[in-house]
C-alpha cells in the first residue's frame, strides 16, 4: 500500500521535497533495541514517522511505524499491509536486559491492567510480549531473556525466506545505509558513506522521542475519519 503523505508544517524543513517510499515500513524490534534511533533517522530522511501508533489514522499517516504495537502485532500488520517492509532490530542480550529492566522499572506502574495510565494498546502489546500481568517479577533477567529469544525466534520463523524483511543491529557500522537500501532510499552518496544511526535514548533516558521536535512526527493517537479507532483484529486469531 502506498503511503499517503500529508503536510504537517509550513516550516522550511517541511517544505523540502518529500522522498517517496512505495510501502509502509514497520520497525518490529522490541523496546530498547534502537527504535527511537531508527525513528529519528527516518525522520531526518524526510519520512513521516510514528514512534508507537494506537489509531488507524496514525498508521495511515506514517510512512514508518516503530515500537508498540508493531513488535507484538507484526503478523496482523503483514495481513493489513501486504506490501509493507519489516525491520527487526537485534541487540546483544547483555546490553538489552539491563536496559529493559530499567525501562520496566519506570513503566510497570503505568502498564497496570486496571489502573495504569498508558494506552490500552500499549498495555496489551507489553502483556503479549512480556507477560507483565502474569508474573510477580516481570523484570527478572531470566524471564526477559526468554521473552527476547522467543520473540526473535518467532519473527525469524514467520519471515523466513521473505524479501520484505531485514534484521539489523543498529550499532554496526553502515547499518543506516543498509536500512536505506532495504527501503529504497539509498543513493550512491549514502552507499559510499556507510551511514550510521544516531545514538539516542541511551542510558536512563526513555523520553528522547517526546523531546525530539520534527514536523514529520505523527502522533500515536492521530484522529481521522473514524476518530481514534484502532484496527479490529485480535492477536488470538493468529497466535493461539
Amino acid at each position: 500500500m502506498t503511503s499517503k503523505l500529508t503536510e504537517v508544517s509550513t516550516s522550511p524543513q517541511a517544505a523540502k521535497p518529500k522522498p517517496t517510499v512505495a510501502n509502509k515500513v514497520f520497525i518490529i524490534g522490541l523496546p530498547r533495541t534502537g527504535t527511537t534511533s531508527v525513528s529519528v533517522a527516518l525522520l531526518e530522511q524526510g519520512l513521516t514517522v510514528a514512534h508507537q501508533a494506537f489509531t488507524k489514522q496514525a498508521f495511515m499517516l506514517a510512512d514508518a511505524v516503530s515500537d508498540a504495537p508493531c513488535f507484538s502485532d507484526y503478523q496482523q500488520l503483514d495481513k493489513l499491509f501486504p506490501a509493507a517492509k519489516f525491520v527487526y532490530l537485534d541487540r546483544p542480550l547483555d546490553k538489552w536486559i539491563p536496559s529493559m529492566q530499567m525501562l520496566l522499572g519506570r513503566m510497570l506502574v503505568h502498564l497496570d491492567k486496571d489502573n495504569g495510565r498508558f494506552h490500552p494498546i500499549m498495555k496489551r502489546s507489553f502483556q503479549h510480549s512480556f507477560k507483565i500481568w502474569d508474573l510477580a517479577e516481570p523484570a527478572d533477567a531470566g524471564h526477559l531473556r526468554r521473552c527476547y529469544l522467543t520473540h526473535q525466534q518467532q519473527v525469524s520463523e514467520y519471515f523466513a525466506g521473505r524479501d520484505n524483511f531485514i534484521s539489523l543491529d543498529i550499532s554496526q557500522t553502515g547499518a543506516l545505509t543498509q536500512l536505506l537500501e532495504f527501503i529504497g532510499l539509498n543513493n550512491p552518496l549514502t552507499s559510499a558513506k556507510k551511514l550510521n544511526f544516531p545514538q539516542l535514548n541511551i542510558g536512563r533516558n526513555v523520553a528522547s522521542w517526546d523531546e525530539y521536535k520534527h514536523p514529520n512526527k505523527v502522533s500515536a493517537n492521530a484522529s481521522g475519519p473514524e476518530r481514534r479507532q484502532f484496527f479490529s483484529y485480535s492477536l488470538e486469531t493468529i497466535y493461539d
